[in-house]
């Protein structure tokens, strides 16, 4: 067996506050970050529950809590509800464009904005553009980004990474000025599009807890699945 195919050792991470449930504490298995992580390593990893924050992979491993579950939307199930059709109809001027994850001072500007509204203040909103690219540009893996443009404008940036059969999206951000155009939705049903077009089975969606208000979107993406770590297998959220 070749080191590319062997199990890496698991870390569980120091507690902490949970960021999405007050008054809980949160943990996470991580790999070790010495060890390489191929596509190969990476596929099996998606497929249990795992997700990427740069080059660190991590599961959260909660302290009497399993609330947090990686969820996938099974894409050739799918089809968009009538808000979603909306949300699409309202964009039809804007386009898509493929980029390879490179920094940019024109995403940075616009994850800047969008962190101030959406995490001001929390350590997500952080000035140092290279915390932003070891967050998002830096991968050990194919990774790609969406542009979703208005003429010239930027309206939004999807980083999204090729898994076995499947897209992962990594994170989106968008001009938080234009919120009306539901620019999230309309970022996800375009990675259902493309991952239908690439004629895979799934597109990842991160993490989902069921009583998180800032989670709740993506269960308008149904129907949709969980990963449970219980039985170590994937079952419908309903």
């Amino acid at each position: 067996m070749t080191q590319q195919q062997s199990i890496p050792d698991l870390y569980k991470s120091t507690t902490h506050a949970c960021p999405y449930l007050k008054d809980r504490t949160a943990a996470n298995l991580l790999v070790d970050p010495r060890f390489e992580v191929t596509p190969t390593l990476y596929d099996s990893l998606i497929r249990t529950g795992f997700r990427r924050n740069g080059t660190l992979y991590y599961r959260p491993h909660c302290p009497a809590c399993l609330e947090c579950r990686s969820v996938r939307i099974p894409v050739n199930d799918f089809l968009p509800n009538r808000s979603q059709k909306r949300v699409k109809k309202k964009n039809g001027d804007v386009r898509f464009e493929l980029r390879s994850p490179a920094y940019s001072d024109e995403h940075f500007s616009l994850y800047r904005r969008y962190q101030s509204v959406r995490h001001g203040g929390d350590s997500m909103d952080d000035s140092d553009p290279e915390k932003y690219q070891q967050f998002l540009i830096r991968s050990n893996i194919d990774t790609f980004l969406i542009e979703m443009r208005i003429q010239r404008r930027l309206l939004g940036v999807s980083v999204v990474d090729h898994v076995a059969n499947g897209l992962s999206a990594v994170y989106t951000f968008f001009d938080p000025e234009q919120e009306w155009r539901g620019p999230g939705t309309l970022a996800i049903l375009h990675q259902v599009e493309l991952t239908c077009q690439i004629e895979y089975d799934w597109l990842y969606l991160g993490y989902w807890i069921k009583n998180c208000s800032k989670m709740s979107y993506k269960e308008n993406f149904a129907p949709l699945q969980a990963f449970d770590v219980e039985i170590g297998d994937w079952r419908e959220v309903t």
